[in-house]
């Protein structure tokens, strides 16, 4: 991970990463995005945040071999056995950038905390 005090938007951040790595958090910012388009973007905890009625909704990060994606605790135990591939913690997985992102599952992860925050993603 590059070496930073705090990004000021999601766009300084991602121009950071060499060009795999934004290719890969470029991507994560758009599944977000067409899941939740009234989500806000900001920066919290000095990485990439999405909020959706005043929560944050999840977080994702760069590394030099993989993504951080944080979706909280409560996200990772519900799909504990499809997450069994990656390394995890209490609210975090990493999506190694030597395997193919796991977008239909970081889909329903997103859409999962749309309902336990109470909004609605796009269909």
């Amino acid at each position: 991970m590059a070496t930073r005090p705090s990004a000021a938007s999601i766009d300084e951040y991602i121009e950071e990463f060499p060009e795999e790595v934004r290719e890969r958090l470029e991507r994560v910012r758009s599944l977000i995005r067409q899941t939740v388009p009234d989500a806000t973007e900001t920066i919290s905890y000095a990485i990439p945040t999405f909020d959706l009625n005043g929560q944050h909704l999840v977080h994702f990060a760069g590394f030099k071999k993989h993504i951080g994606f944080y979706p909280v605790p409560s996200a990772v135990e519900a799909f504990k056995s499809e997450l069994s591939a990656y390394k995890q913690g209490k609210g975090s997985v990493q999506f190694p950038l030597s395997r193919t992102l796991p977008e239909d599952l970081i889909r329903r992860i997103v859409e999962f905390r749309v309902h336990e925050i109470g909004g609605e993603a796009s269909e």
